[in-house]
């Protein structure tokens, strides 16, 4: 598959089925250095995909692992001192290898110690960045975060946060909400899919941080950007969580059917059932004096 440029909601819904093909014909490796509560859902998550999870989380090893892993996740969600030195040796390890890497700034802005290590990270300028509103709008300094893990604020009220960011990092950042938000430097995709159940389940957010890493890692293959990679993982992973839903009586039997979803999603039918909008970054919506475009690094 040739890498395309996103312009319309089929074109996007193409990238996403040609990636979930191309992820489950060769799984990626995904190493995961994420948060306690969610480590057994979110390997869950990726097995069900069809990719290959690695909780490889200790200094020493999380270097060396990202080199030979297809993506990285960094979670943020409960950052121990042994996981904050791995999160930097693991950063360090995926760009010397040219892996591409997610940085999830789960809870930043009141909480001193994540909100540290966040900036640090990004200053290594992550491949993608995923967050609920208020912790996008507080990486990028605009505001003191949510309540916890809970979003204050809108996806929209974070738009001009994340394309900030983005062309600070020359990556994607996707805002998760009602409707997914993911944008880069030029180009900004919406995601109408989803379903309230995955709020009411430990780890459903920071799973798709997980499932972005493997969608990257299947698109350094592909040639497709950041963007259309982390924009195709939130239409596979929403739309698997509106197929869960229905099935489901509450956020427990959720849970269980999201794995059988996302592993029964069939690719031929994305496009069909693909509510995404595409469309180039408003002019003069990044506010004077953003650090310019450039190209993504691992």
């Amino acid at each position: 598959m040739n890498a395309r440029l996103e312009s319309s909601s089929e074109s996007v819904a193409e990238s996403a089925a040609g990636l979930l093909e191309e992820l489950r014909a060769e799984p990626p490796l995904v190493q995961c250095i994420t948060n306690a509560v969610v480590t057994g859902f979110t390997a869950n998550v990726l097995l069900a995909l069809g990719a290959a999870p690695a909780m490889v989380d200790i200094t020493g090893e999380a270097g060396m692992f990202a080199g030979i892993a297809s993506g990285l996740l960094v979670n943020l969600g409960t950052p121990t001192p042994e996981q904050r030195s791995a999160s930097l040796e693991a950063v360090g390890g995926a760009r010397t290898a040219g892996t591409p890497w997610v940085l999830d700034p789960v809870a930043v802005g009141a909480l001193p110690v994540r909100t540290a290590l966040a900036q640090d990270l990004l200053a290594l300028r992550p491949t993608v960045i995923r967050g609920n509103a208020s912790e996008i709008l507080a990486l990028a300094g605009r505001s003191a975060g949510g309540r916890g893990v809970d979003a204050l604020d809108g996806t929209e009220e974070a738009a001009d946060a994340a394309r900030e960011l983005a062309r600070t990092t020359g990556g994607a950042v996707a805002v998760s909400g009602p409707v997914d938000l993911v944008v880069d430097a030029g180009t900004e995709i919406r995601v109408a899919h989803g379903d309230a159940l995955l709020t009411r389940v430990t780890g459903g957010g920071c799973a798709l941080g997980a499932v972005m890493a493997a969608f990257l890692g299947a698109a350094r293959r592909t040639g497709d950007r950041p963007l259309v990679a982390s924009a195709a993982a939130t239409l596979v992973y929403t739309l698997a969580a509106e197929d869960a839903a229905a099935r489901a009586a509450g956020p427990g039997s959720f849970a269980v059917e999201l794995l059988d979803a996302l592993a029964a999603l069939d690719p031929g039918r994305i496009a069909a059932r693909a509510r995404v909008e595409a469309r180039p970054v408003p002019a003069g919506s990044v506010p004077a004096g953003s650090v310019p475009a450039t190209e993504a690094v691992a």
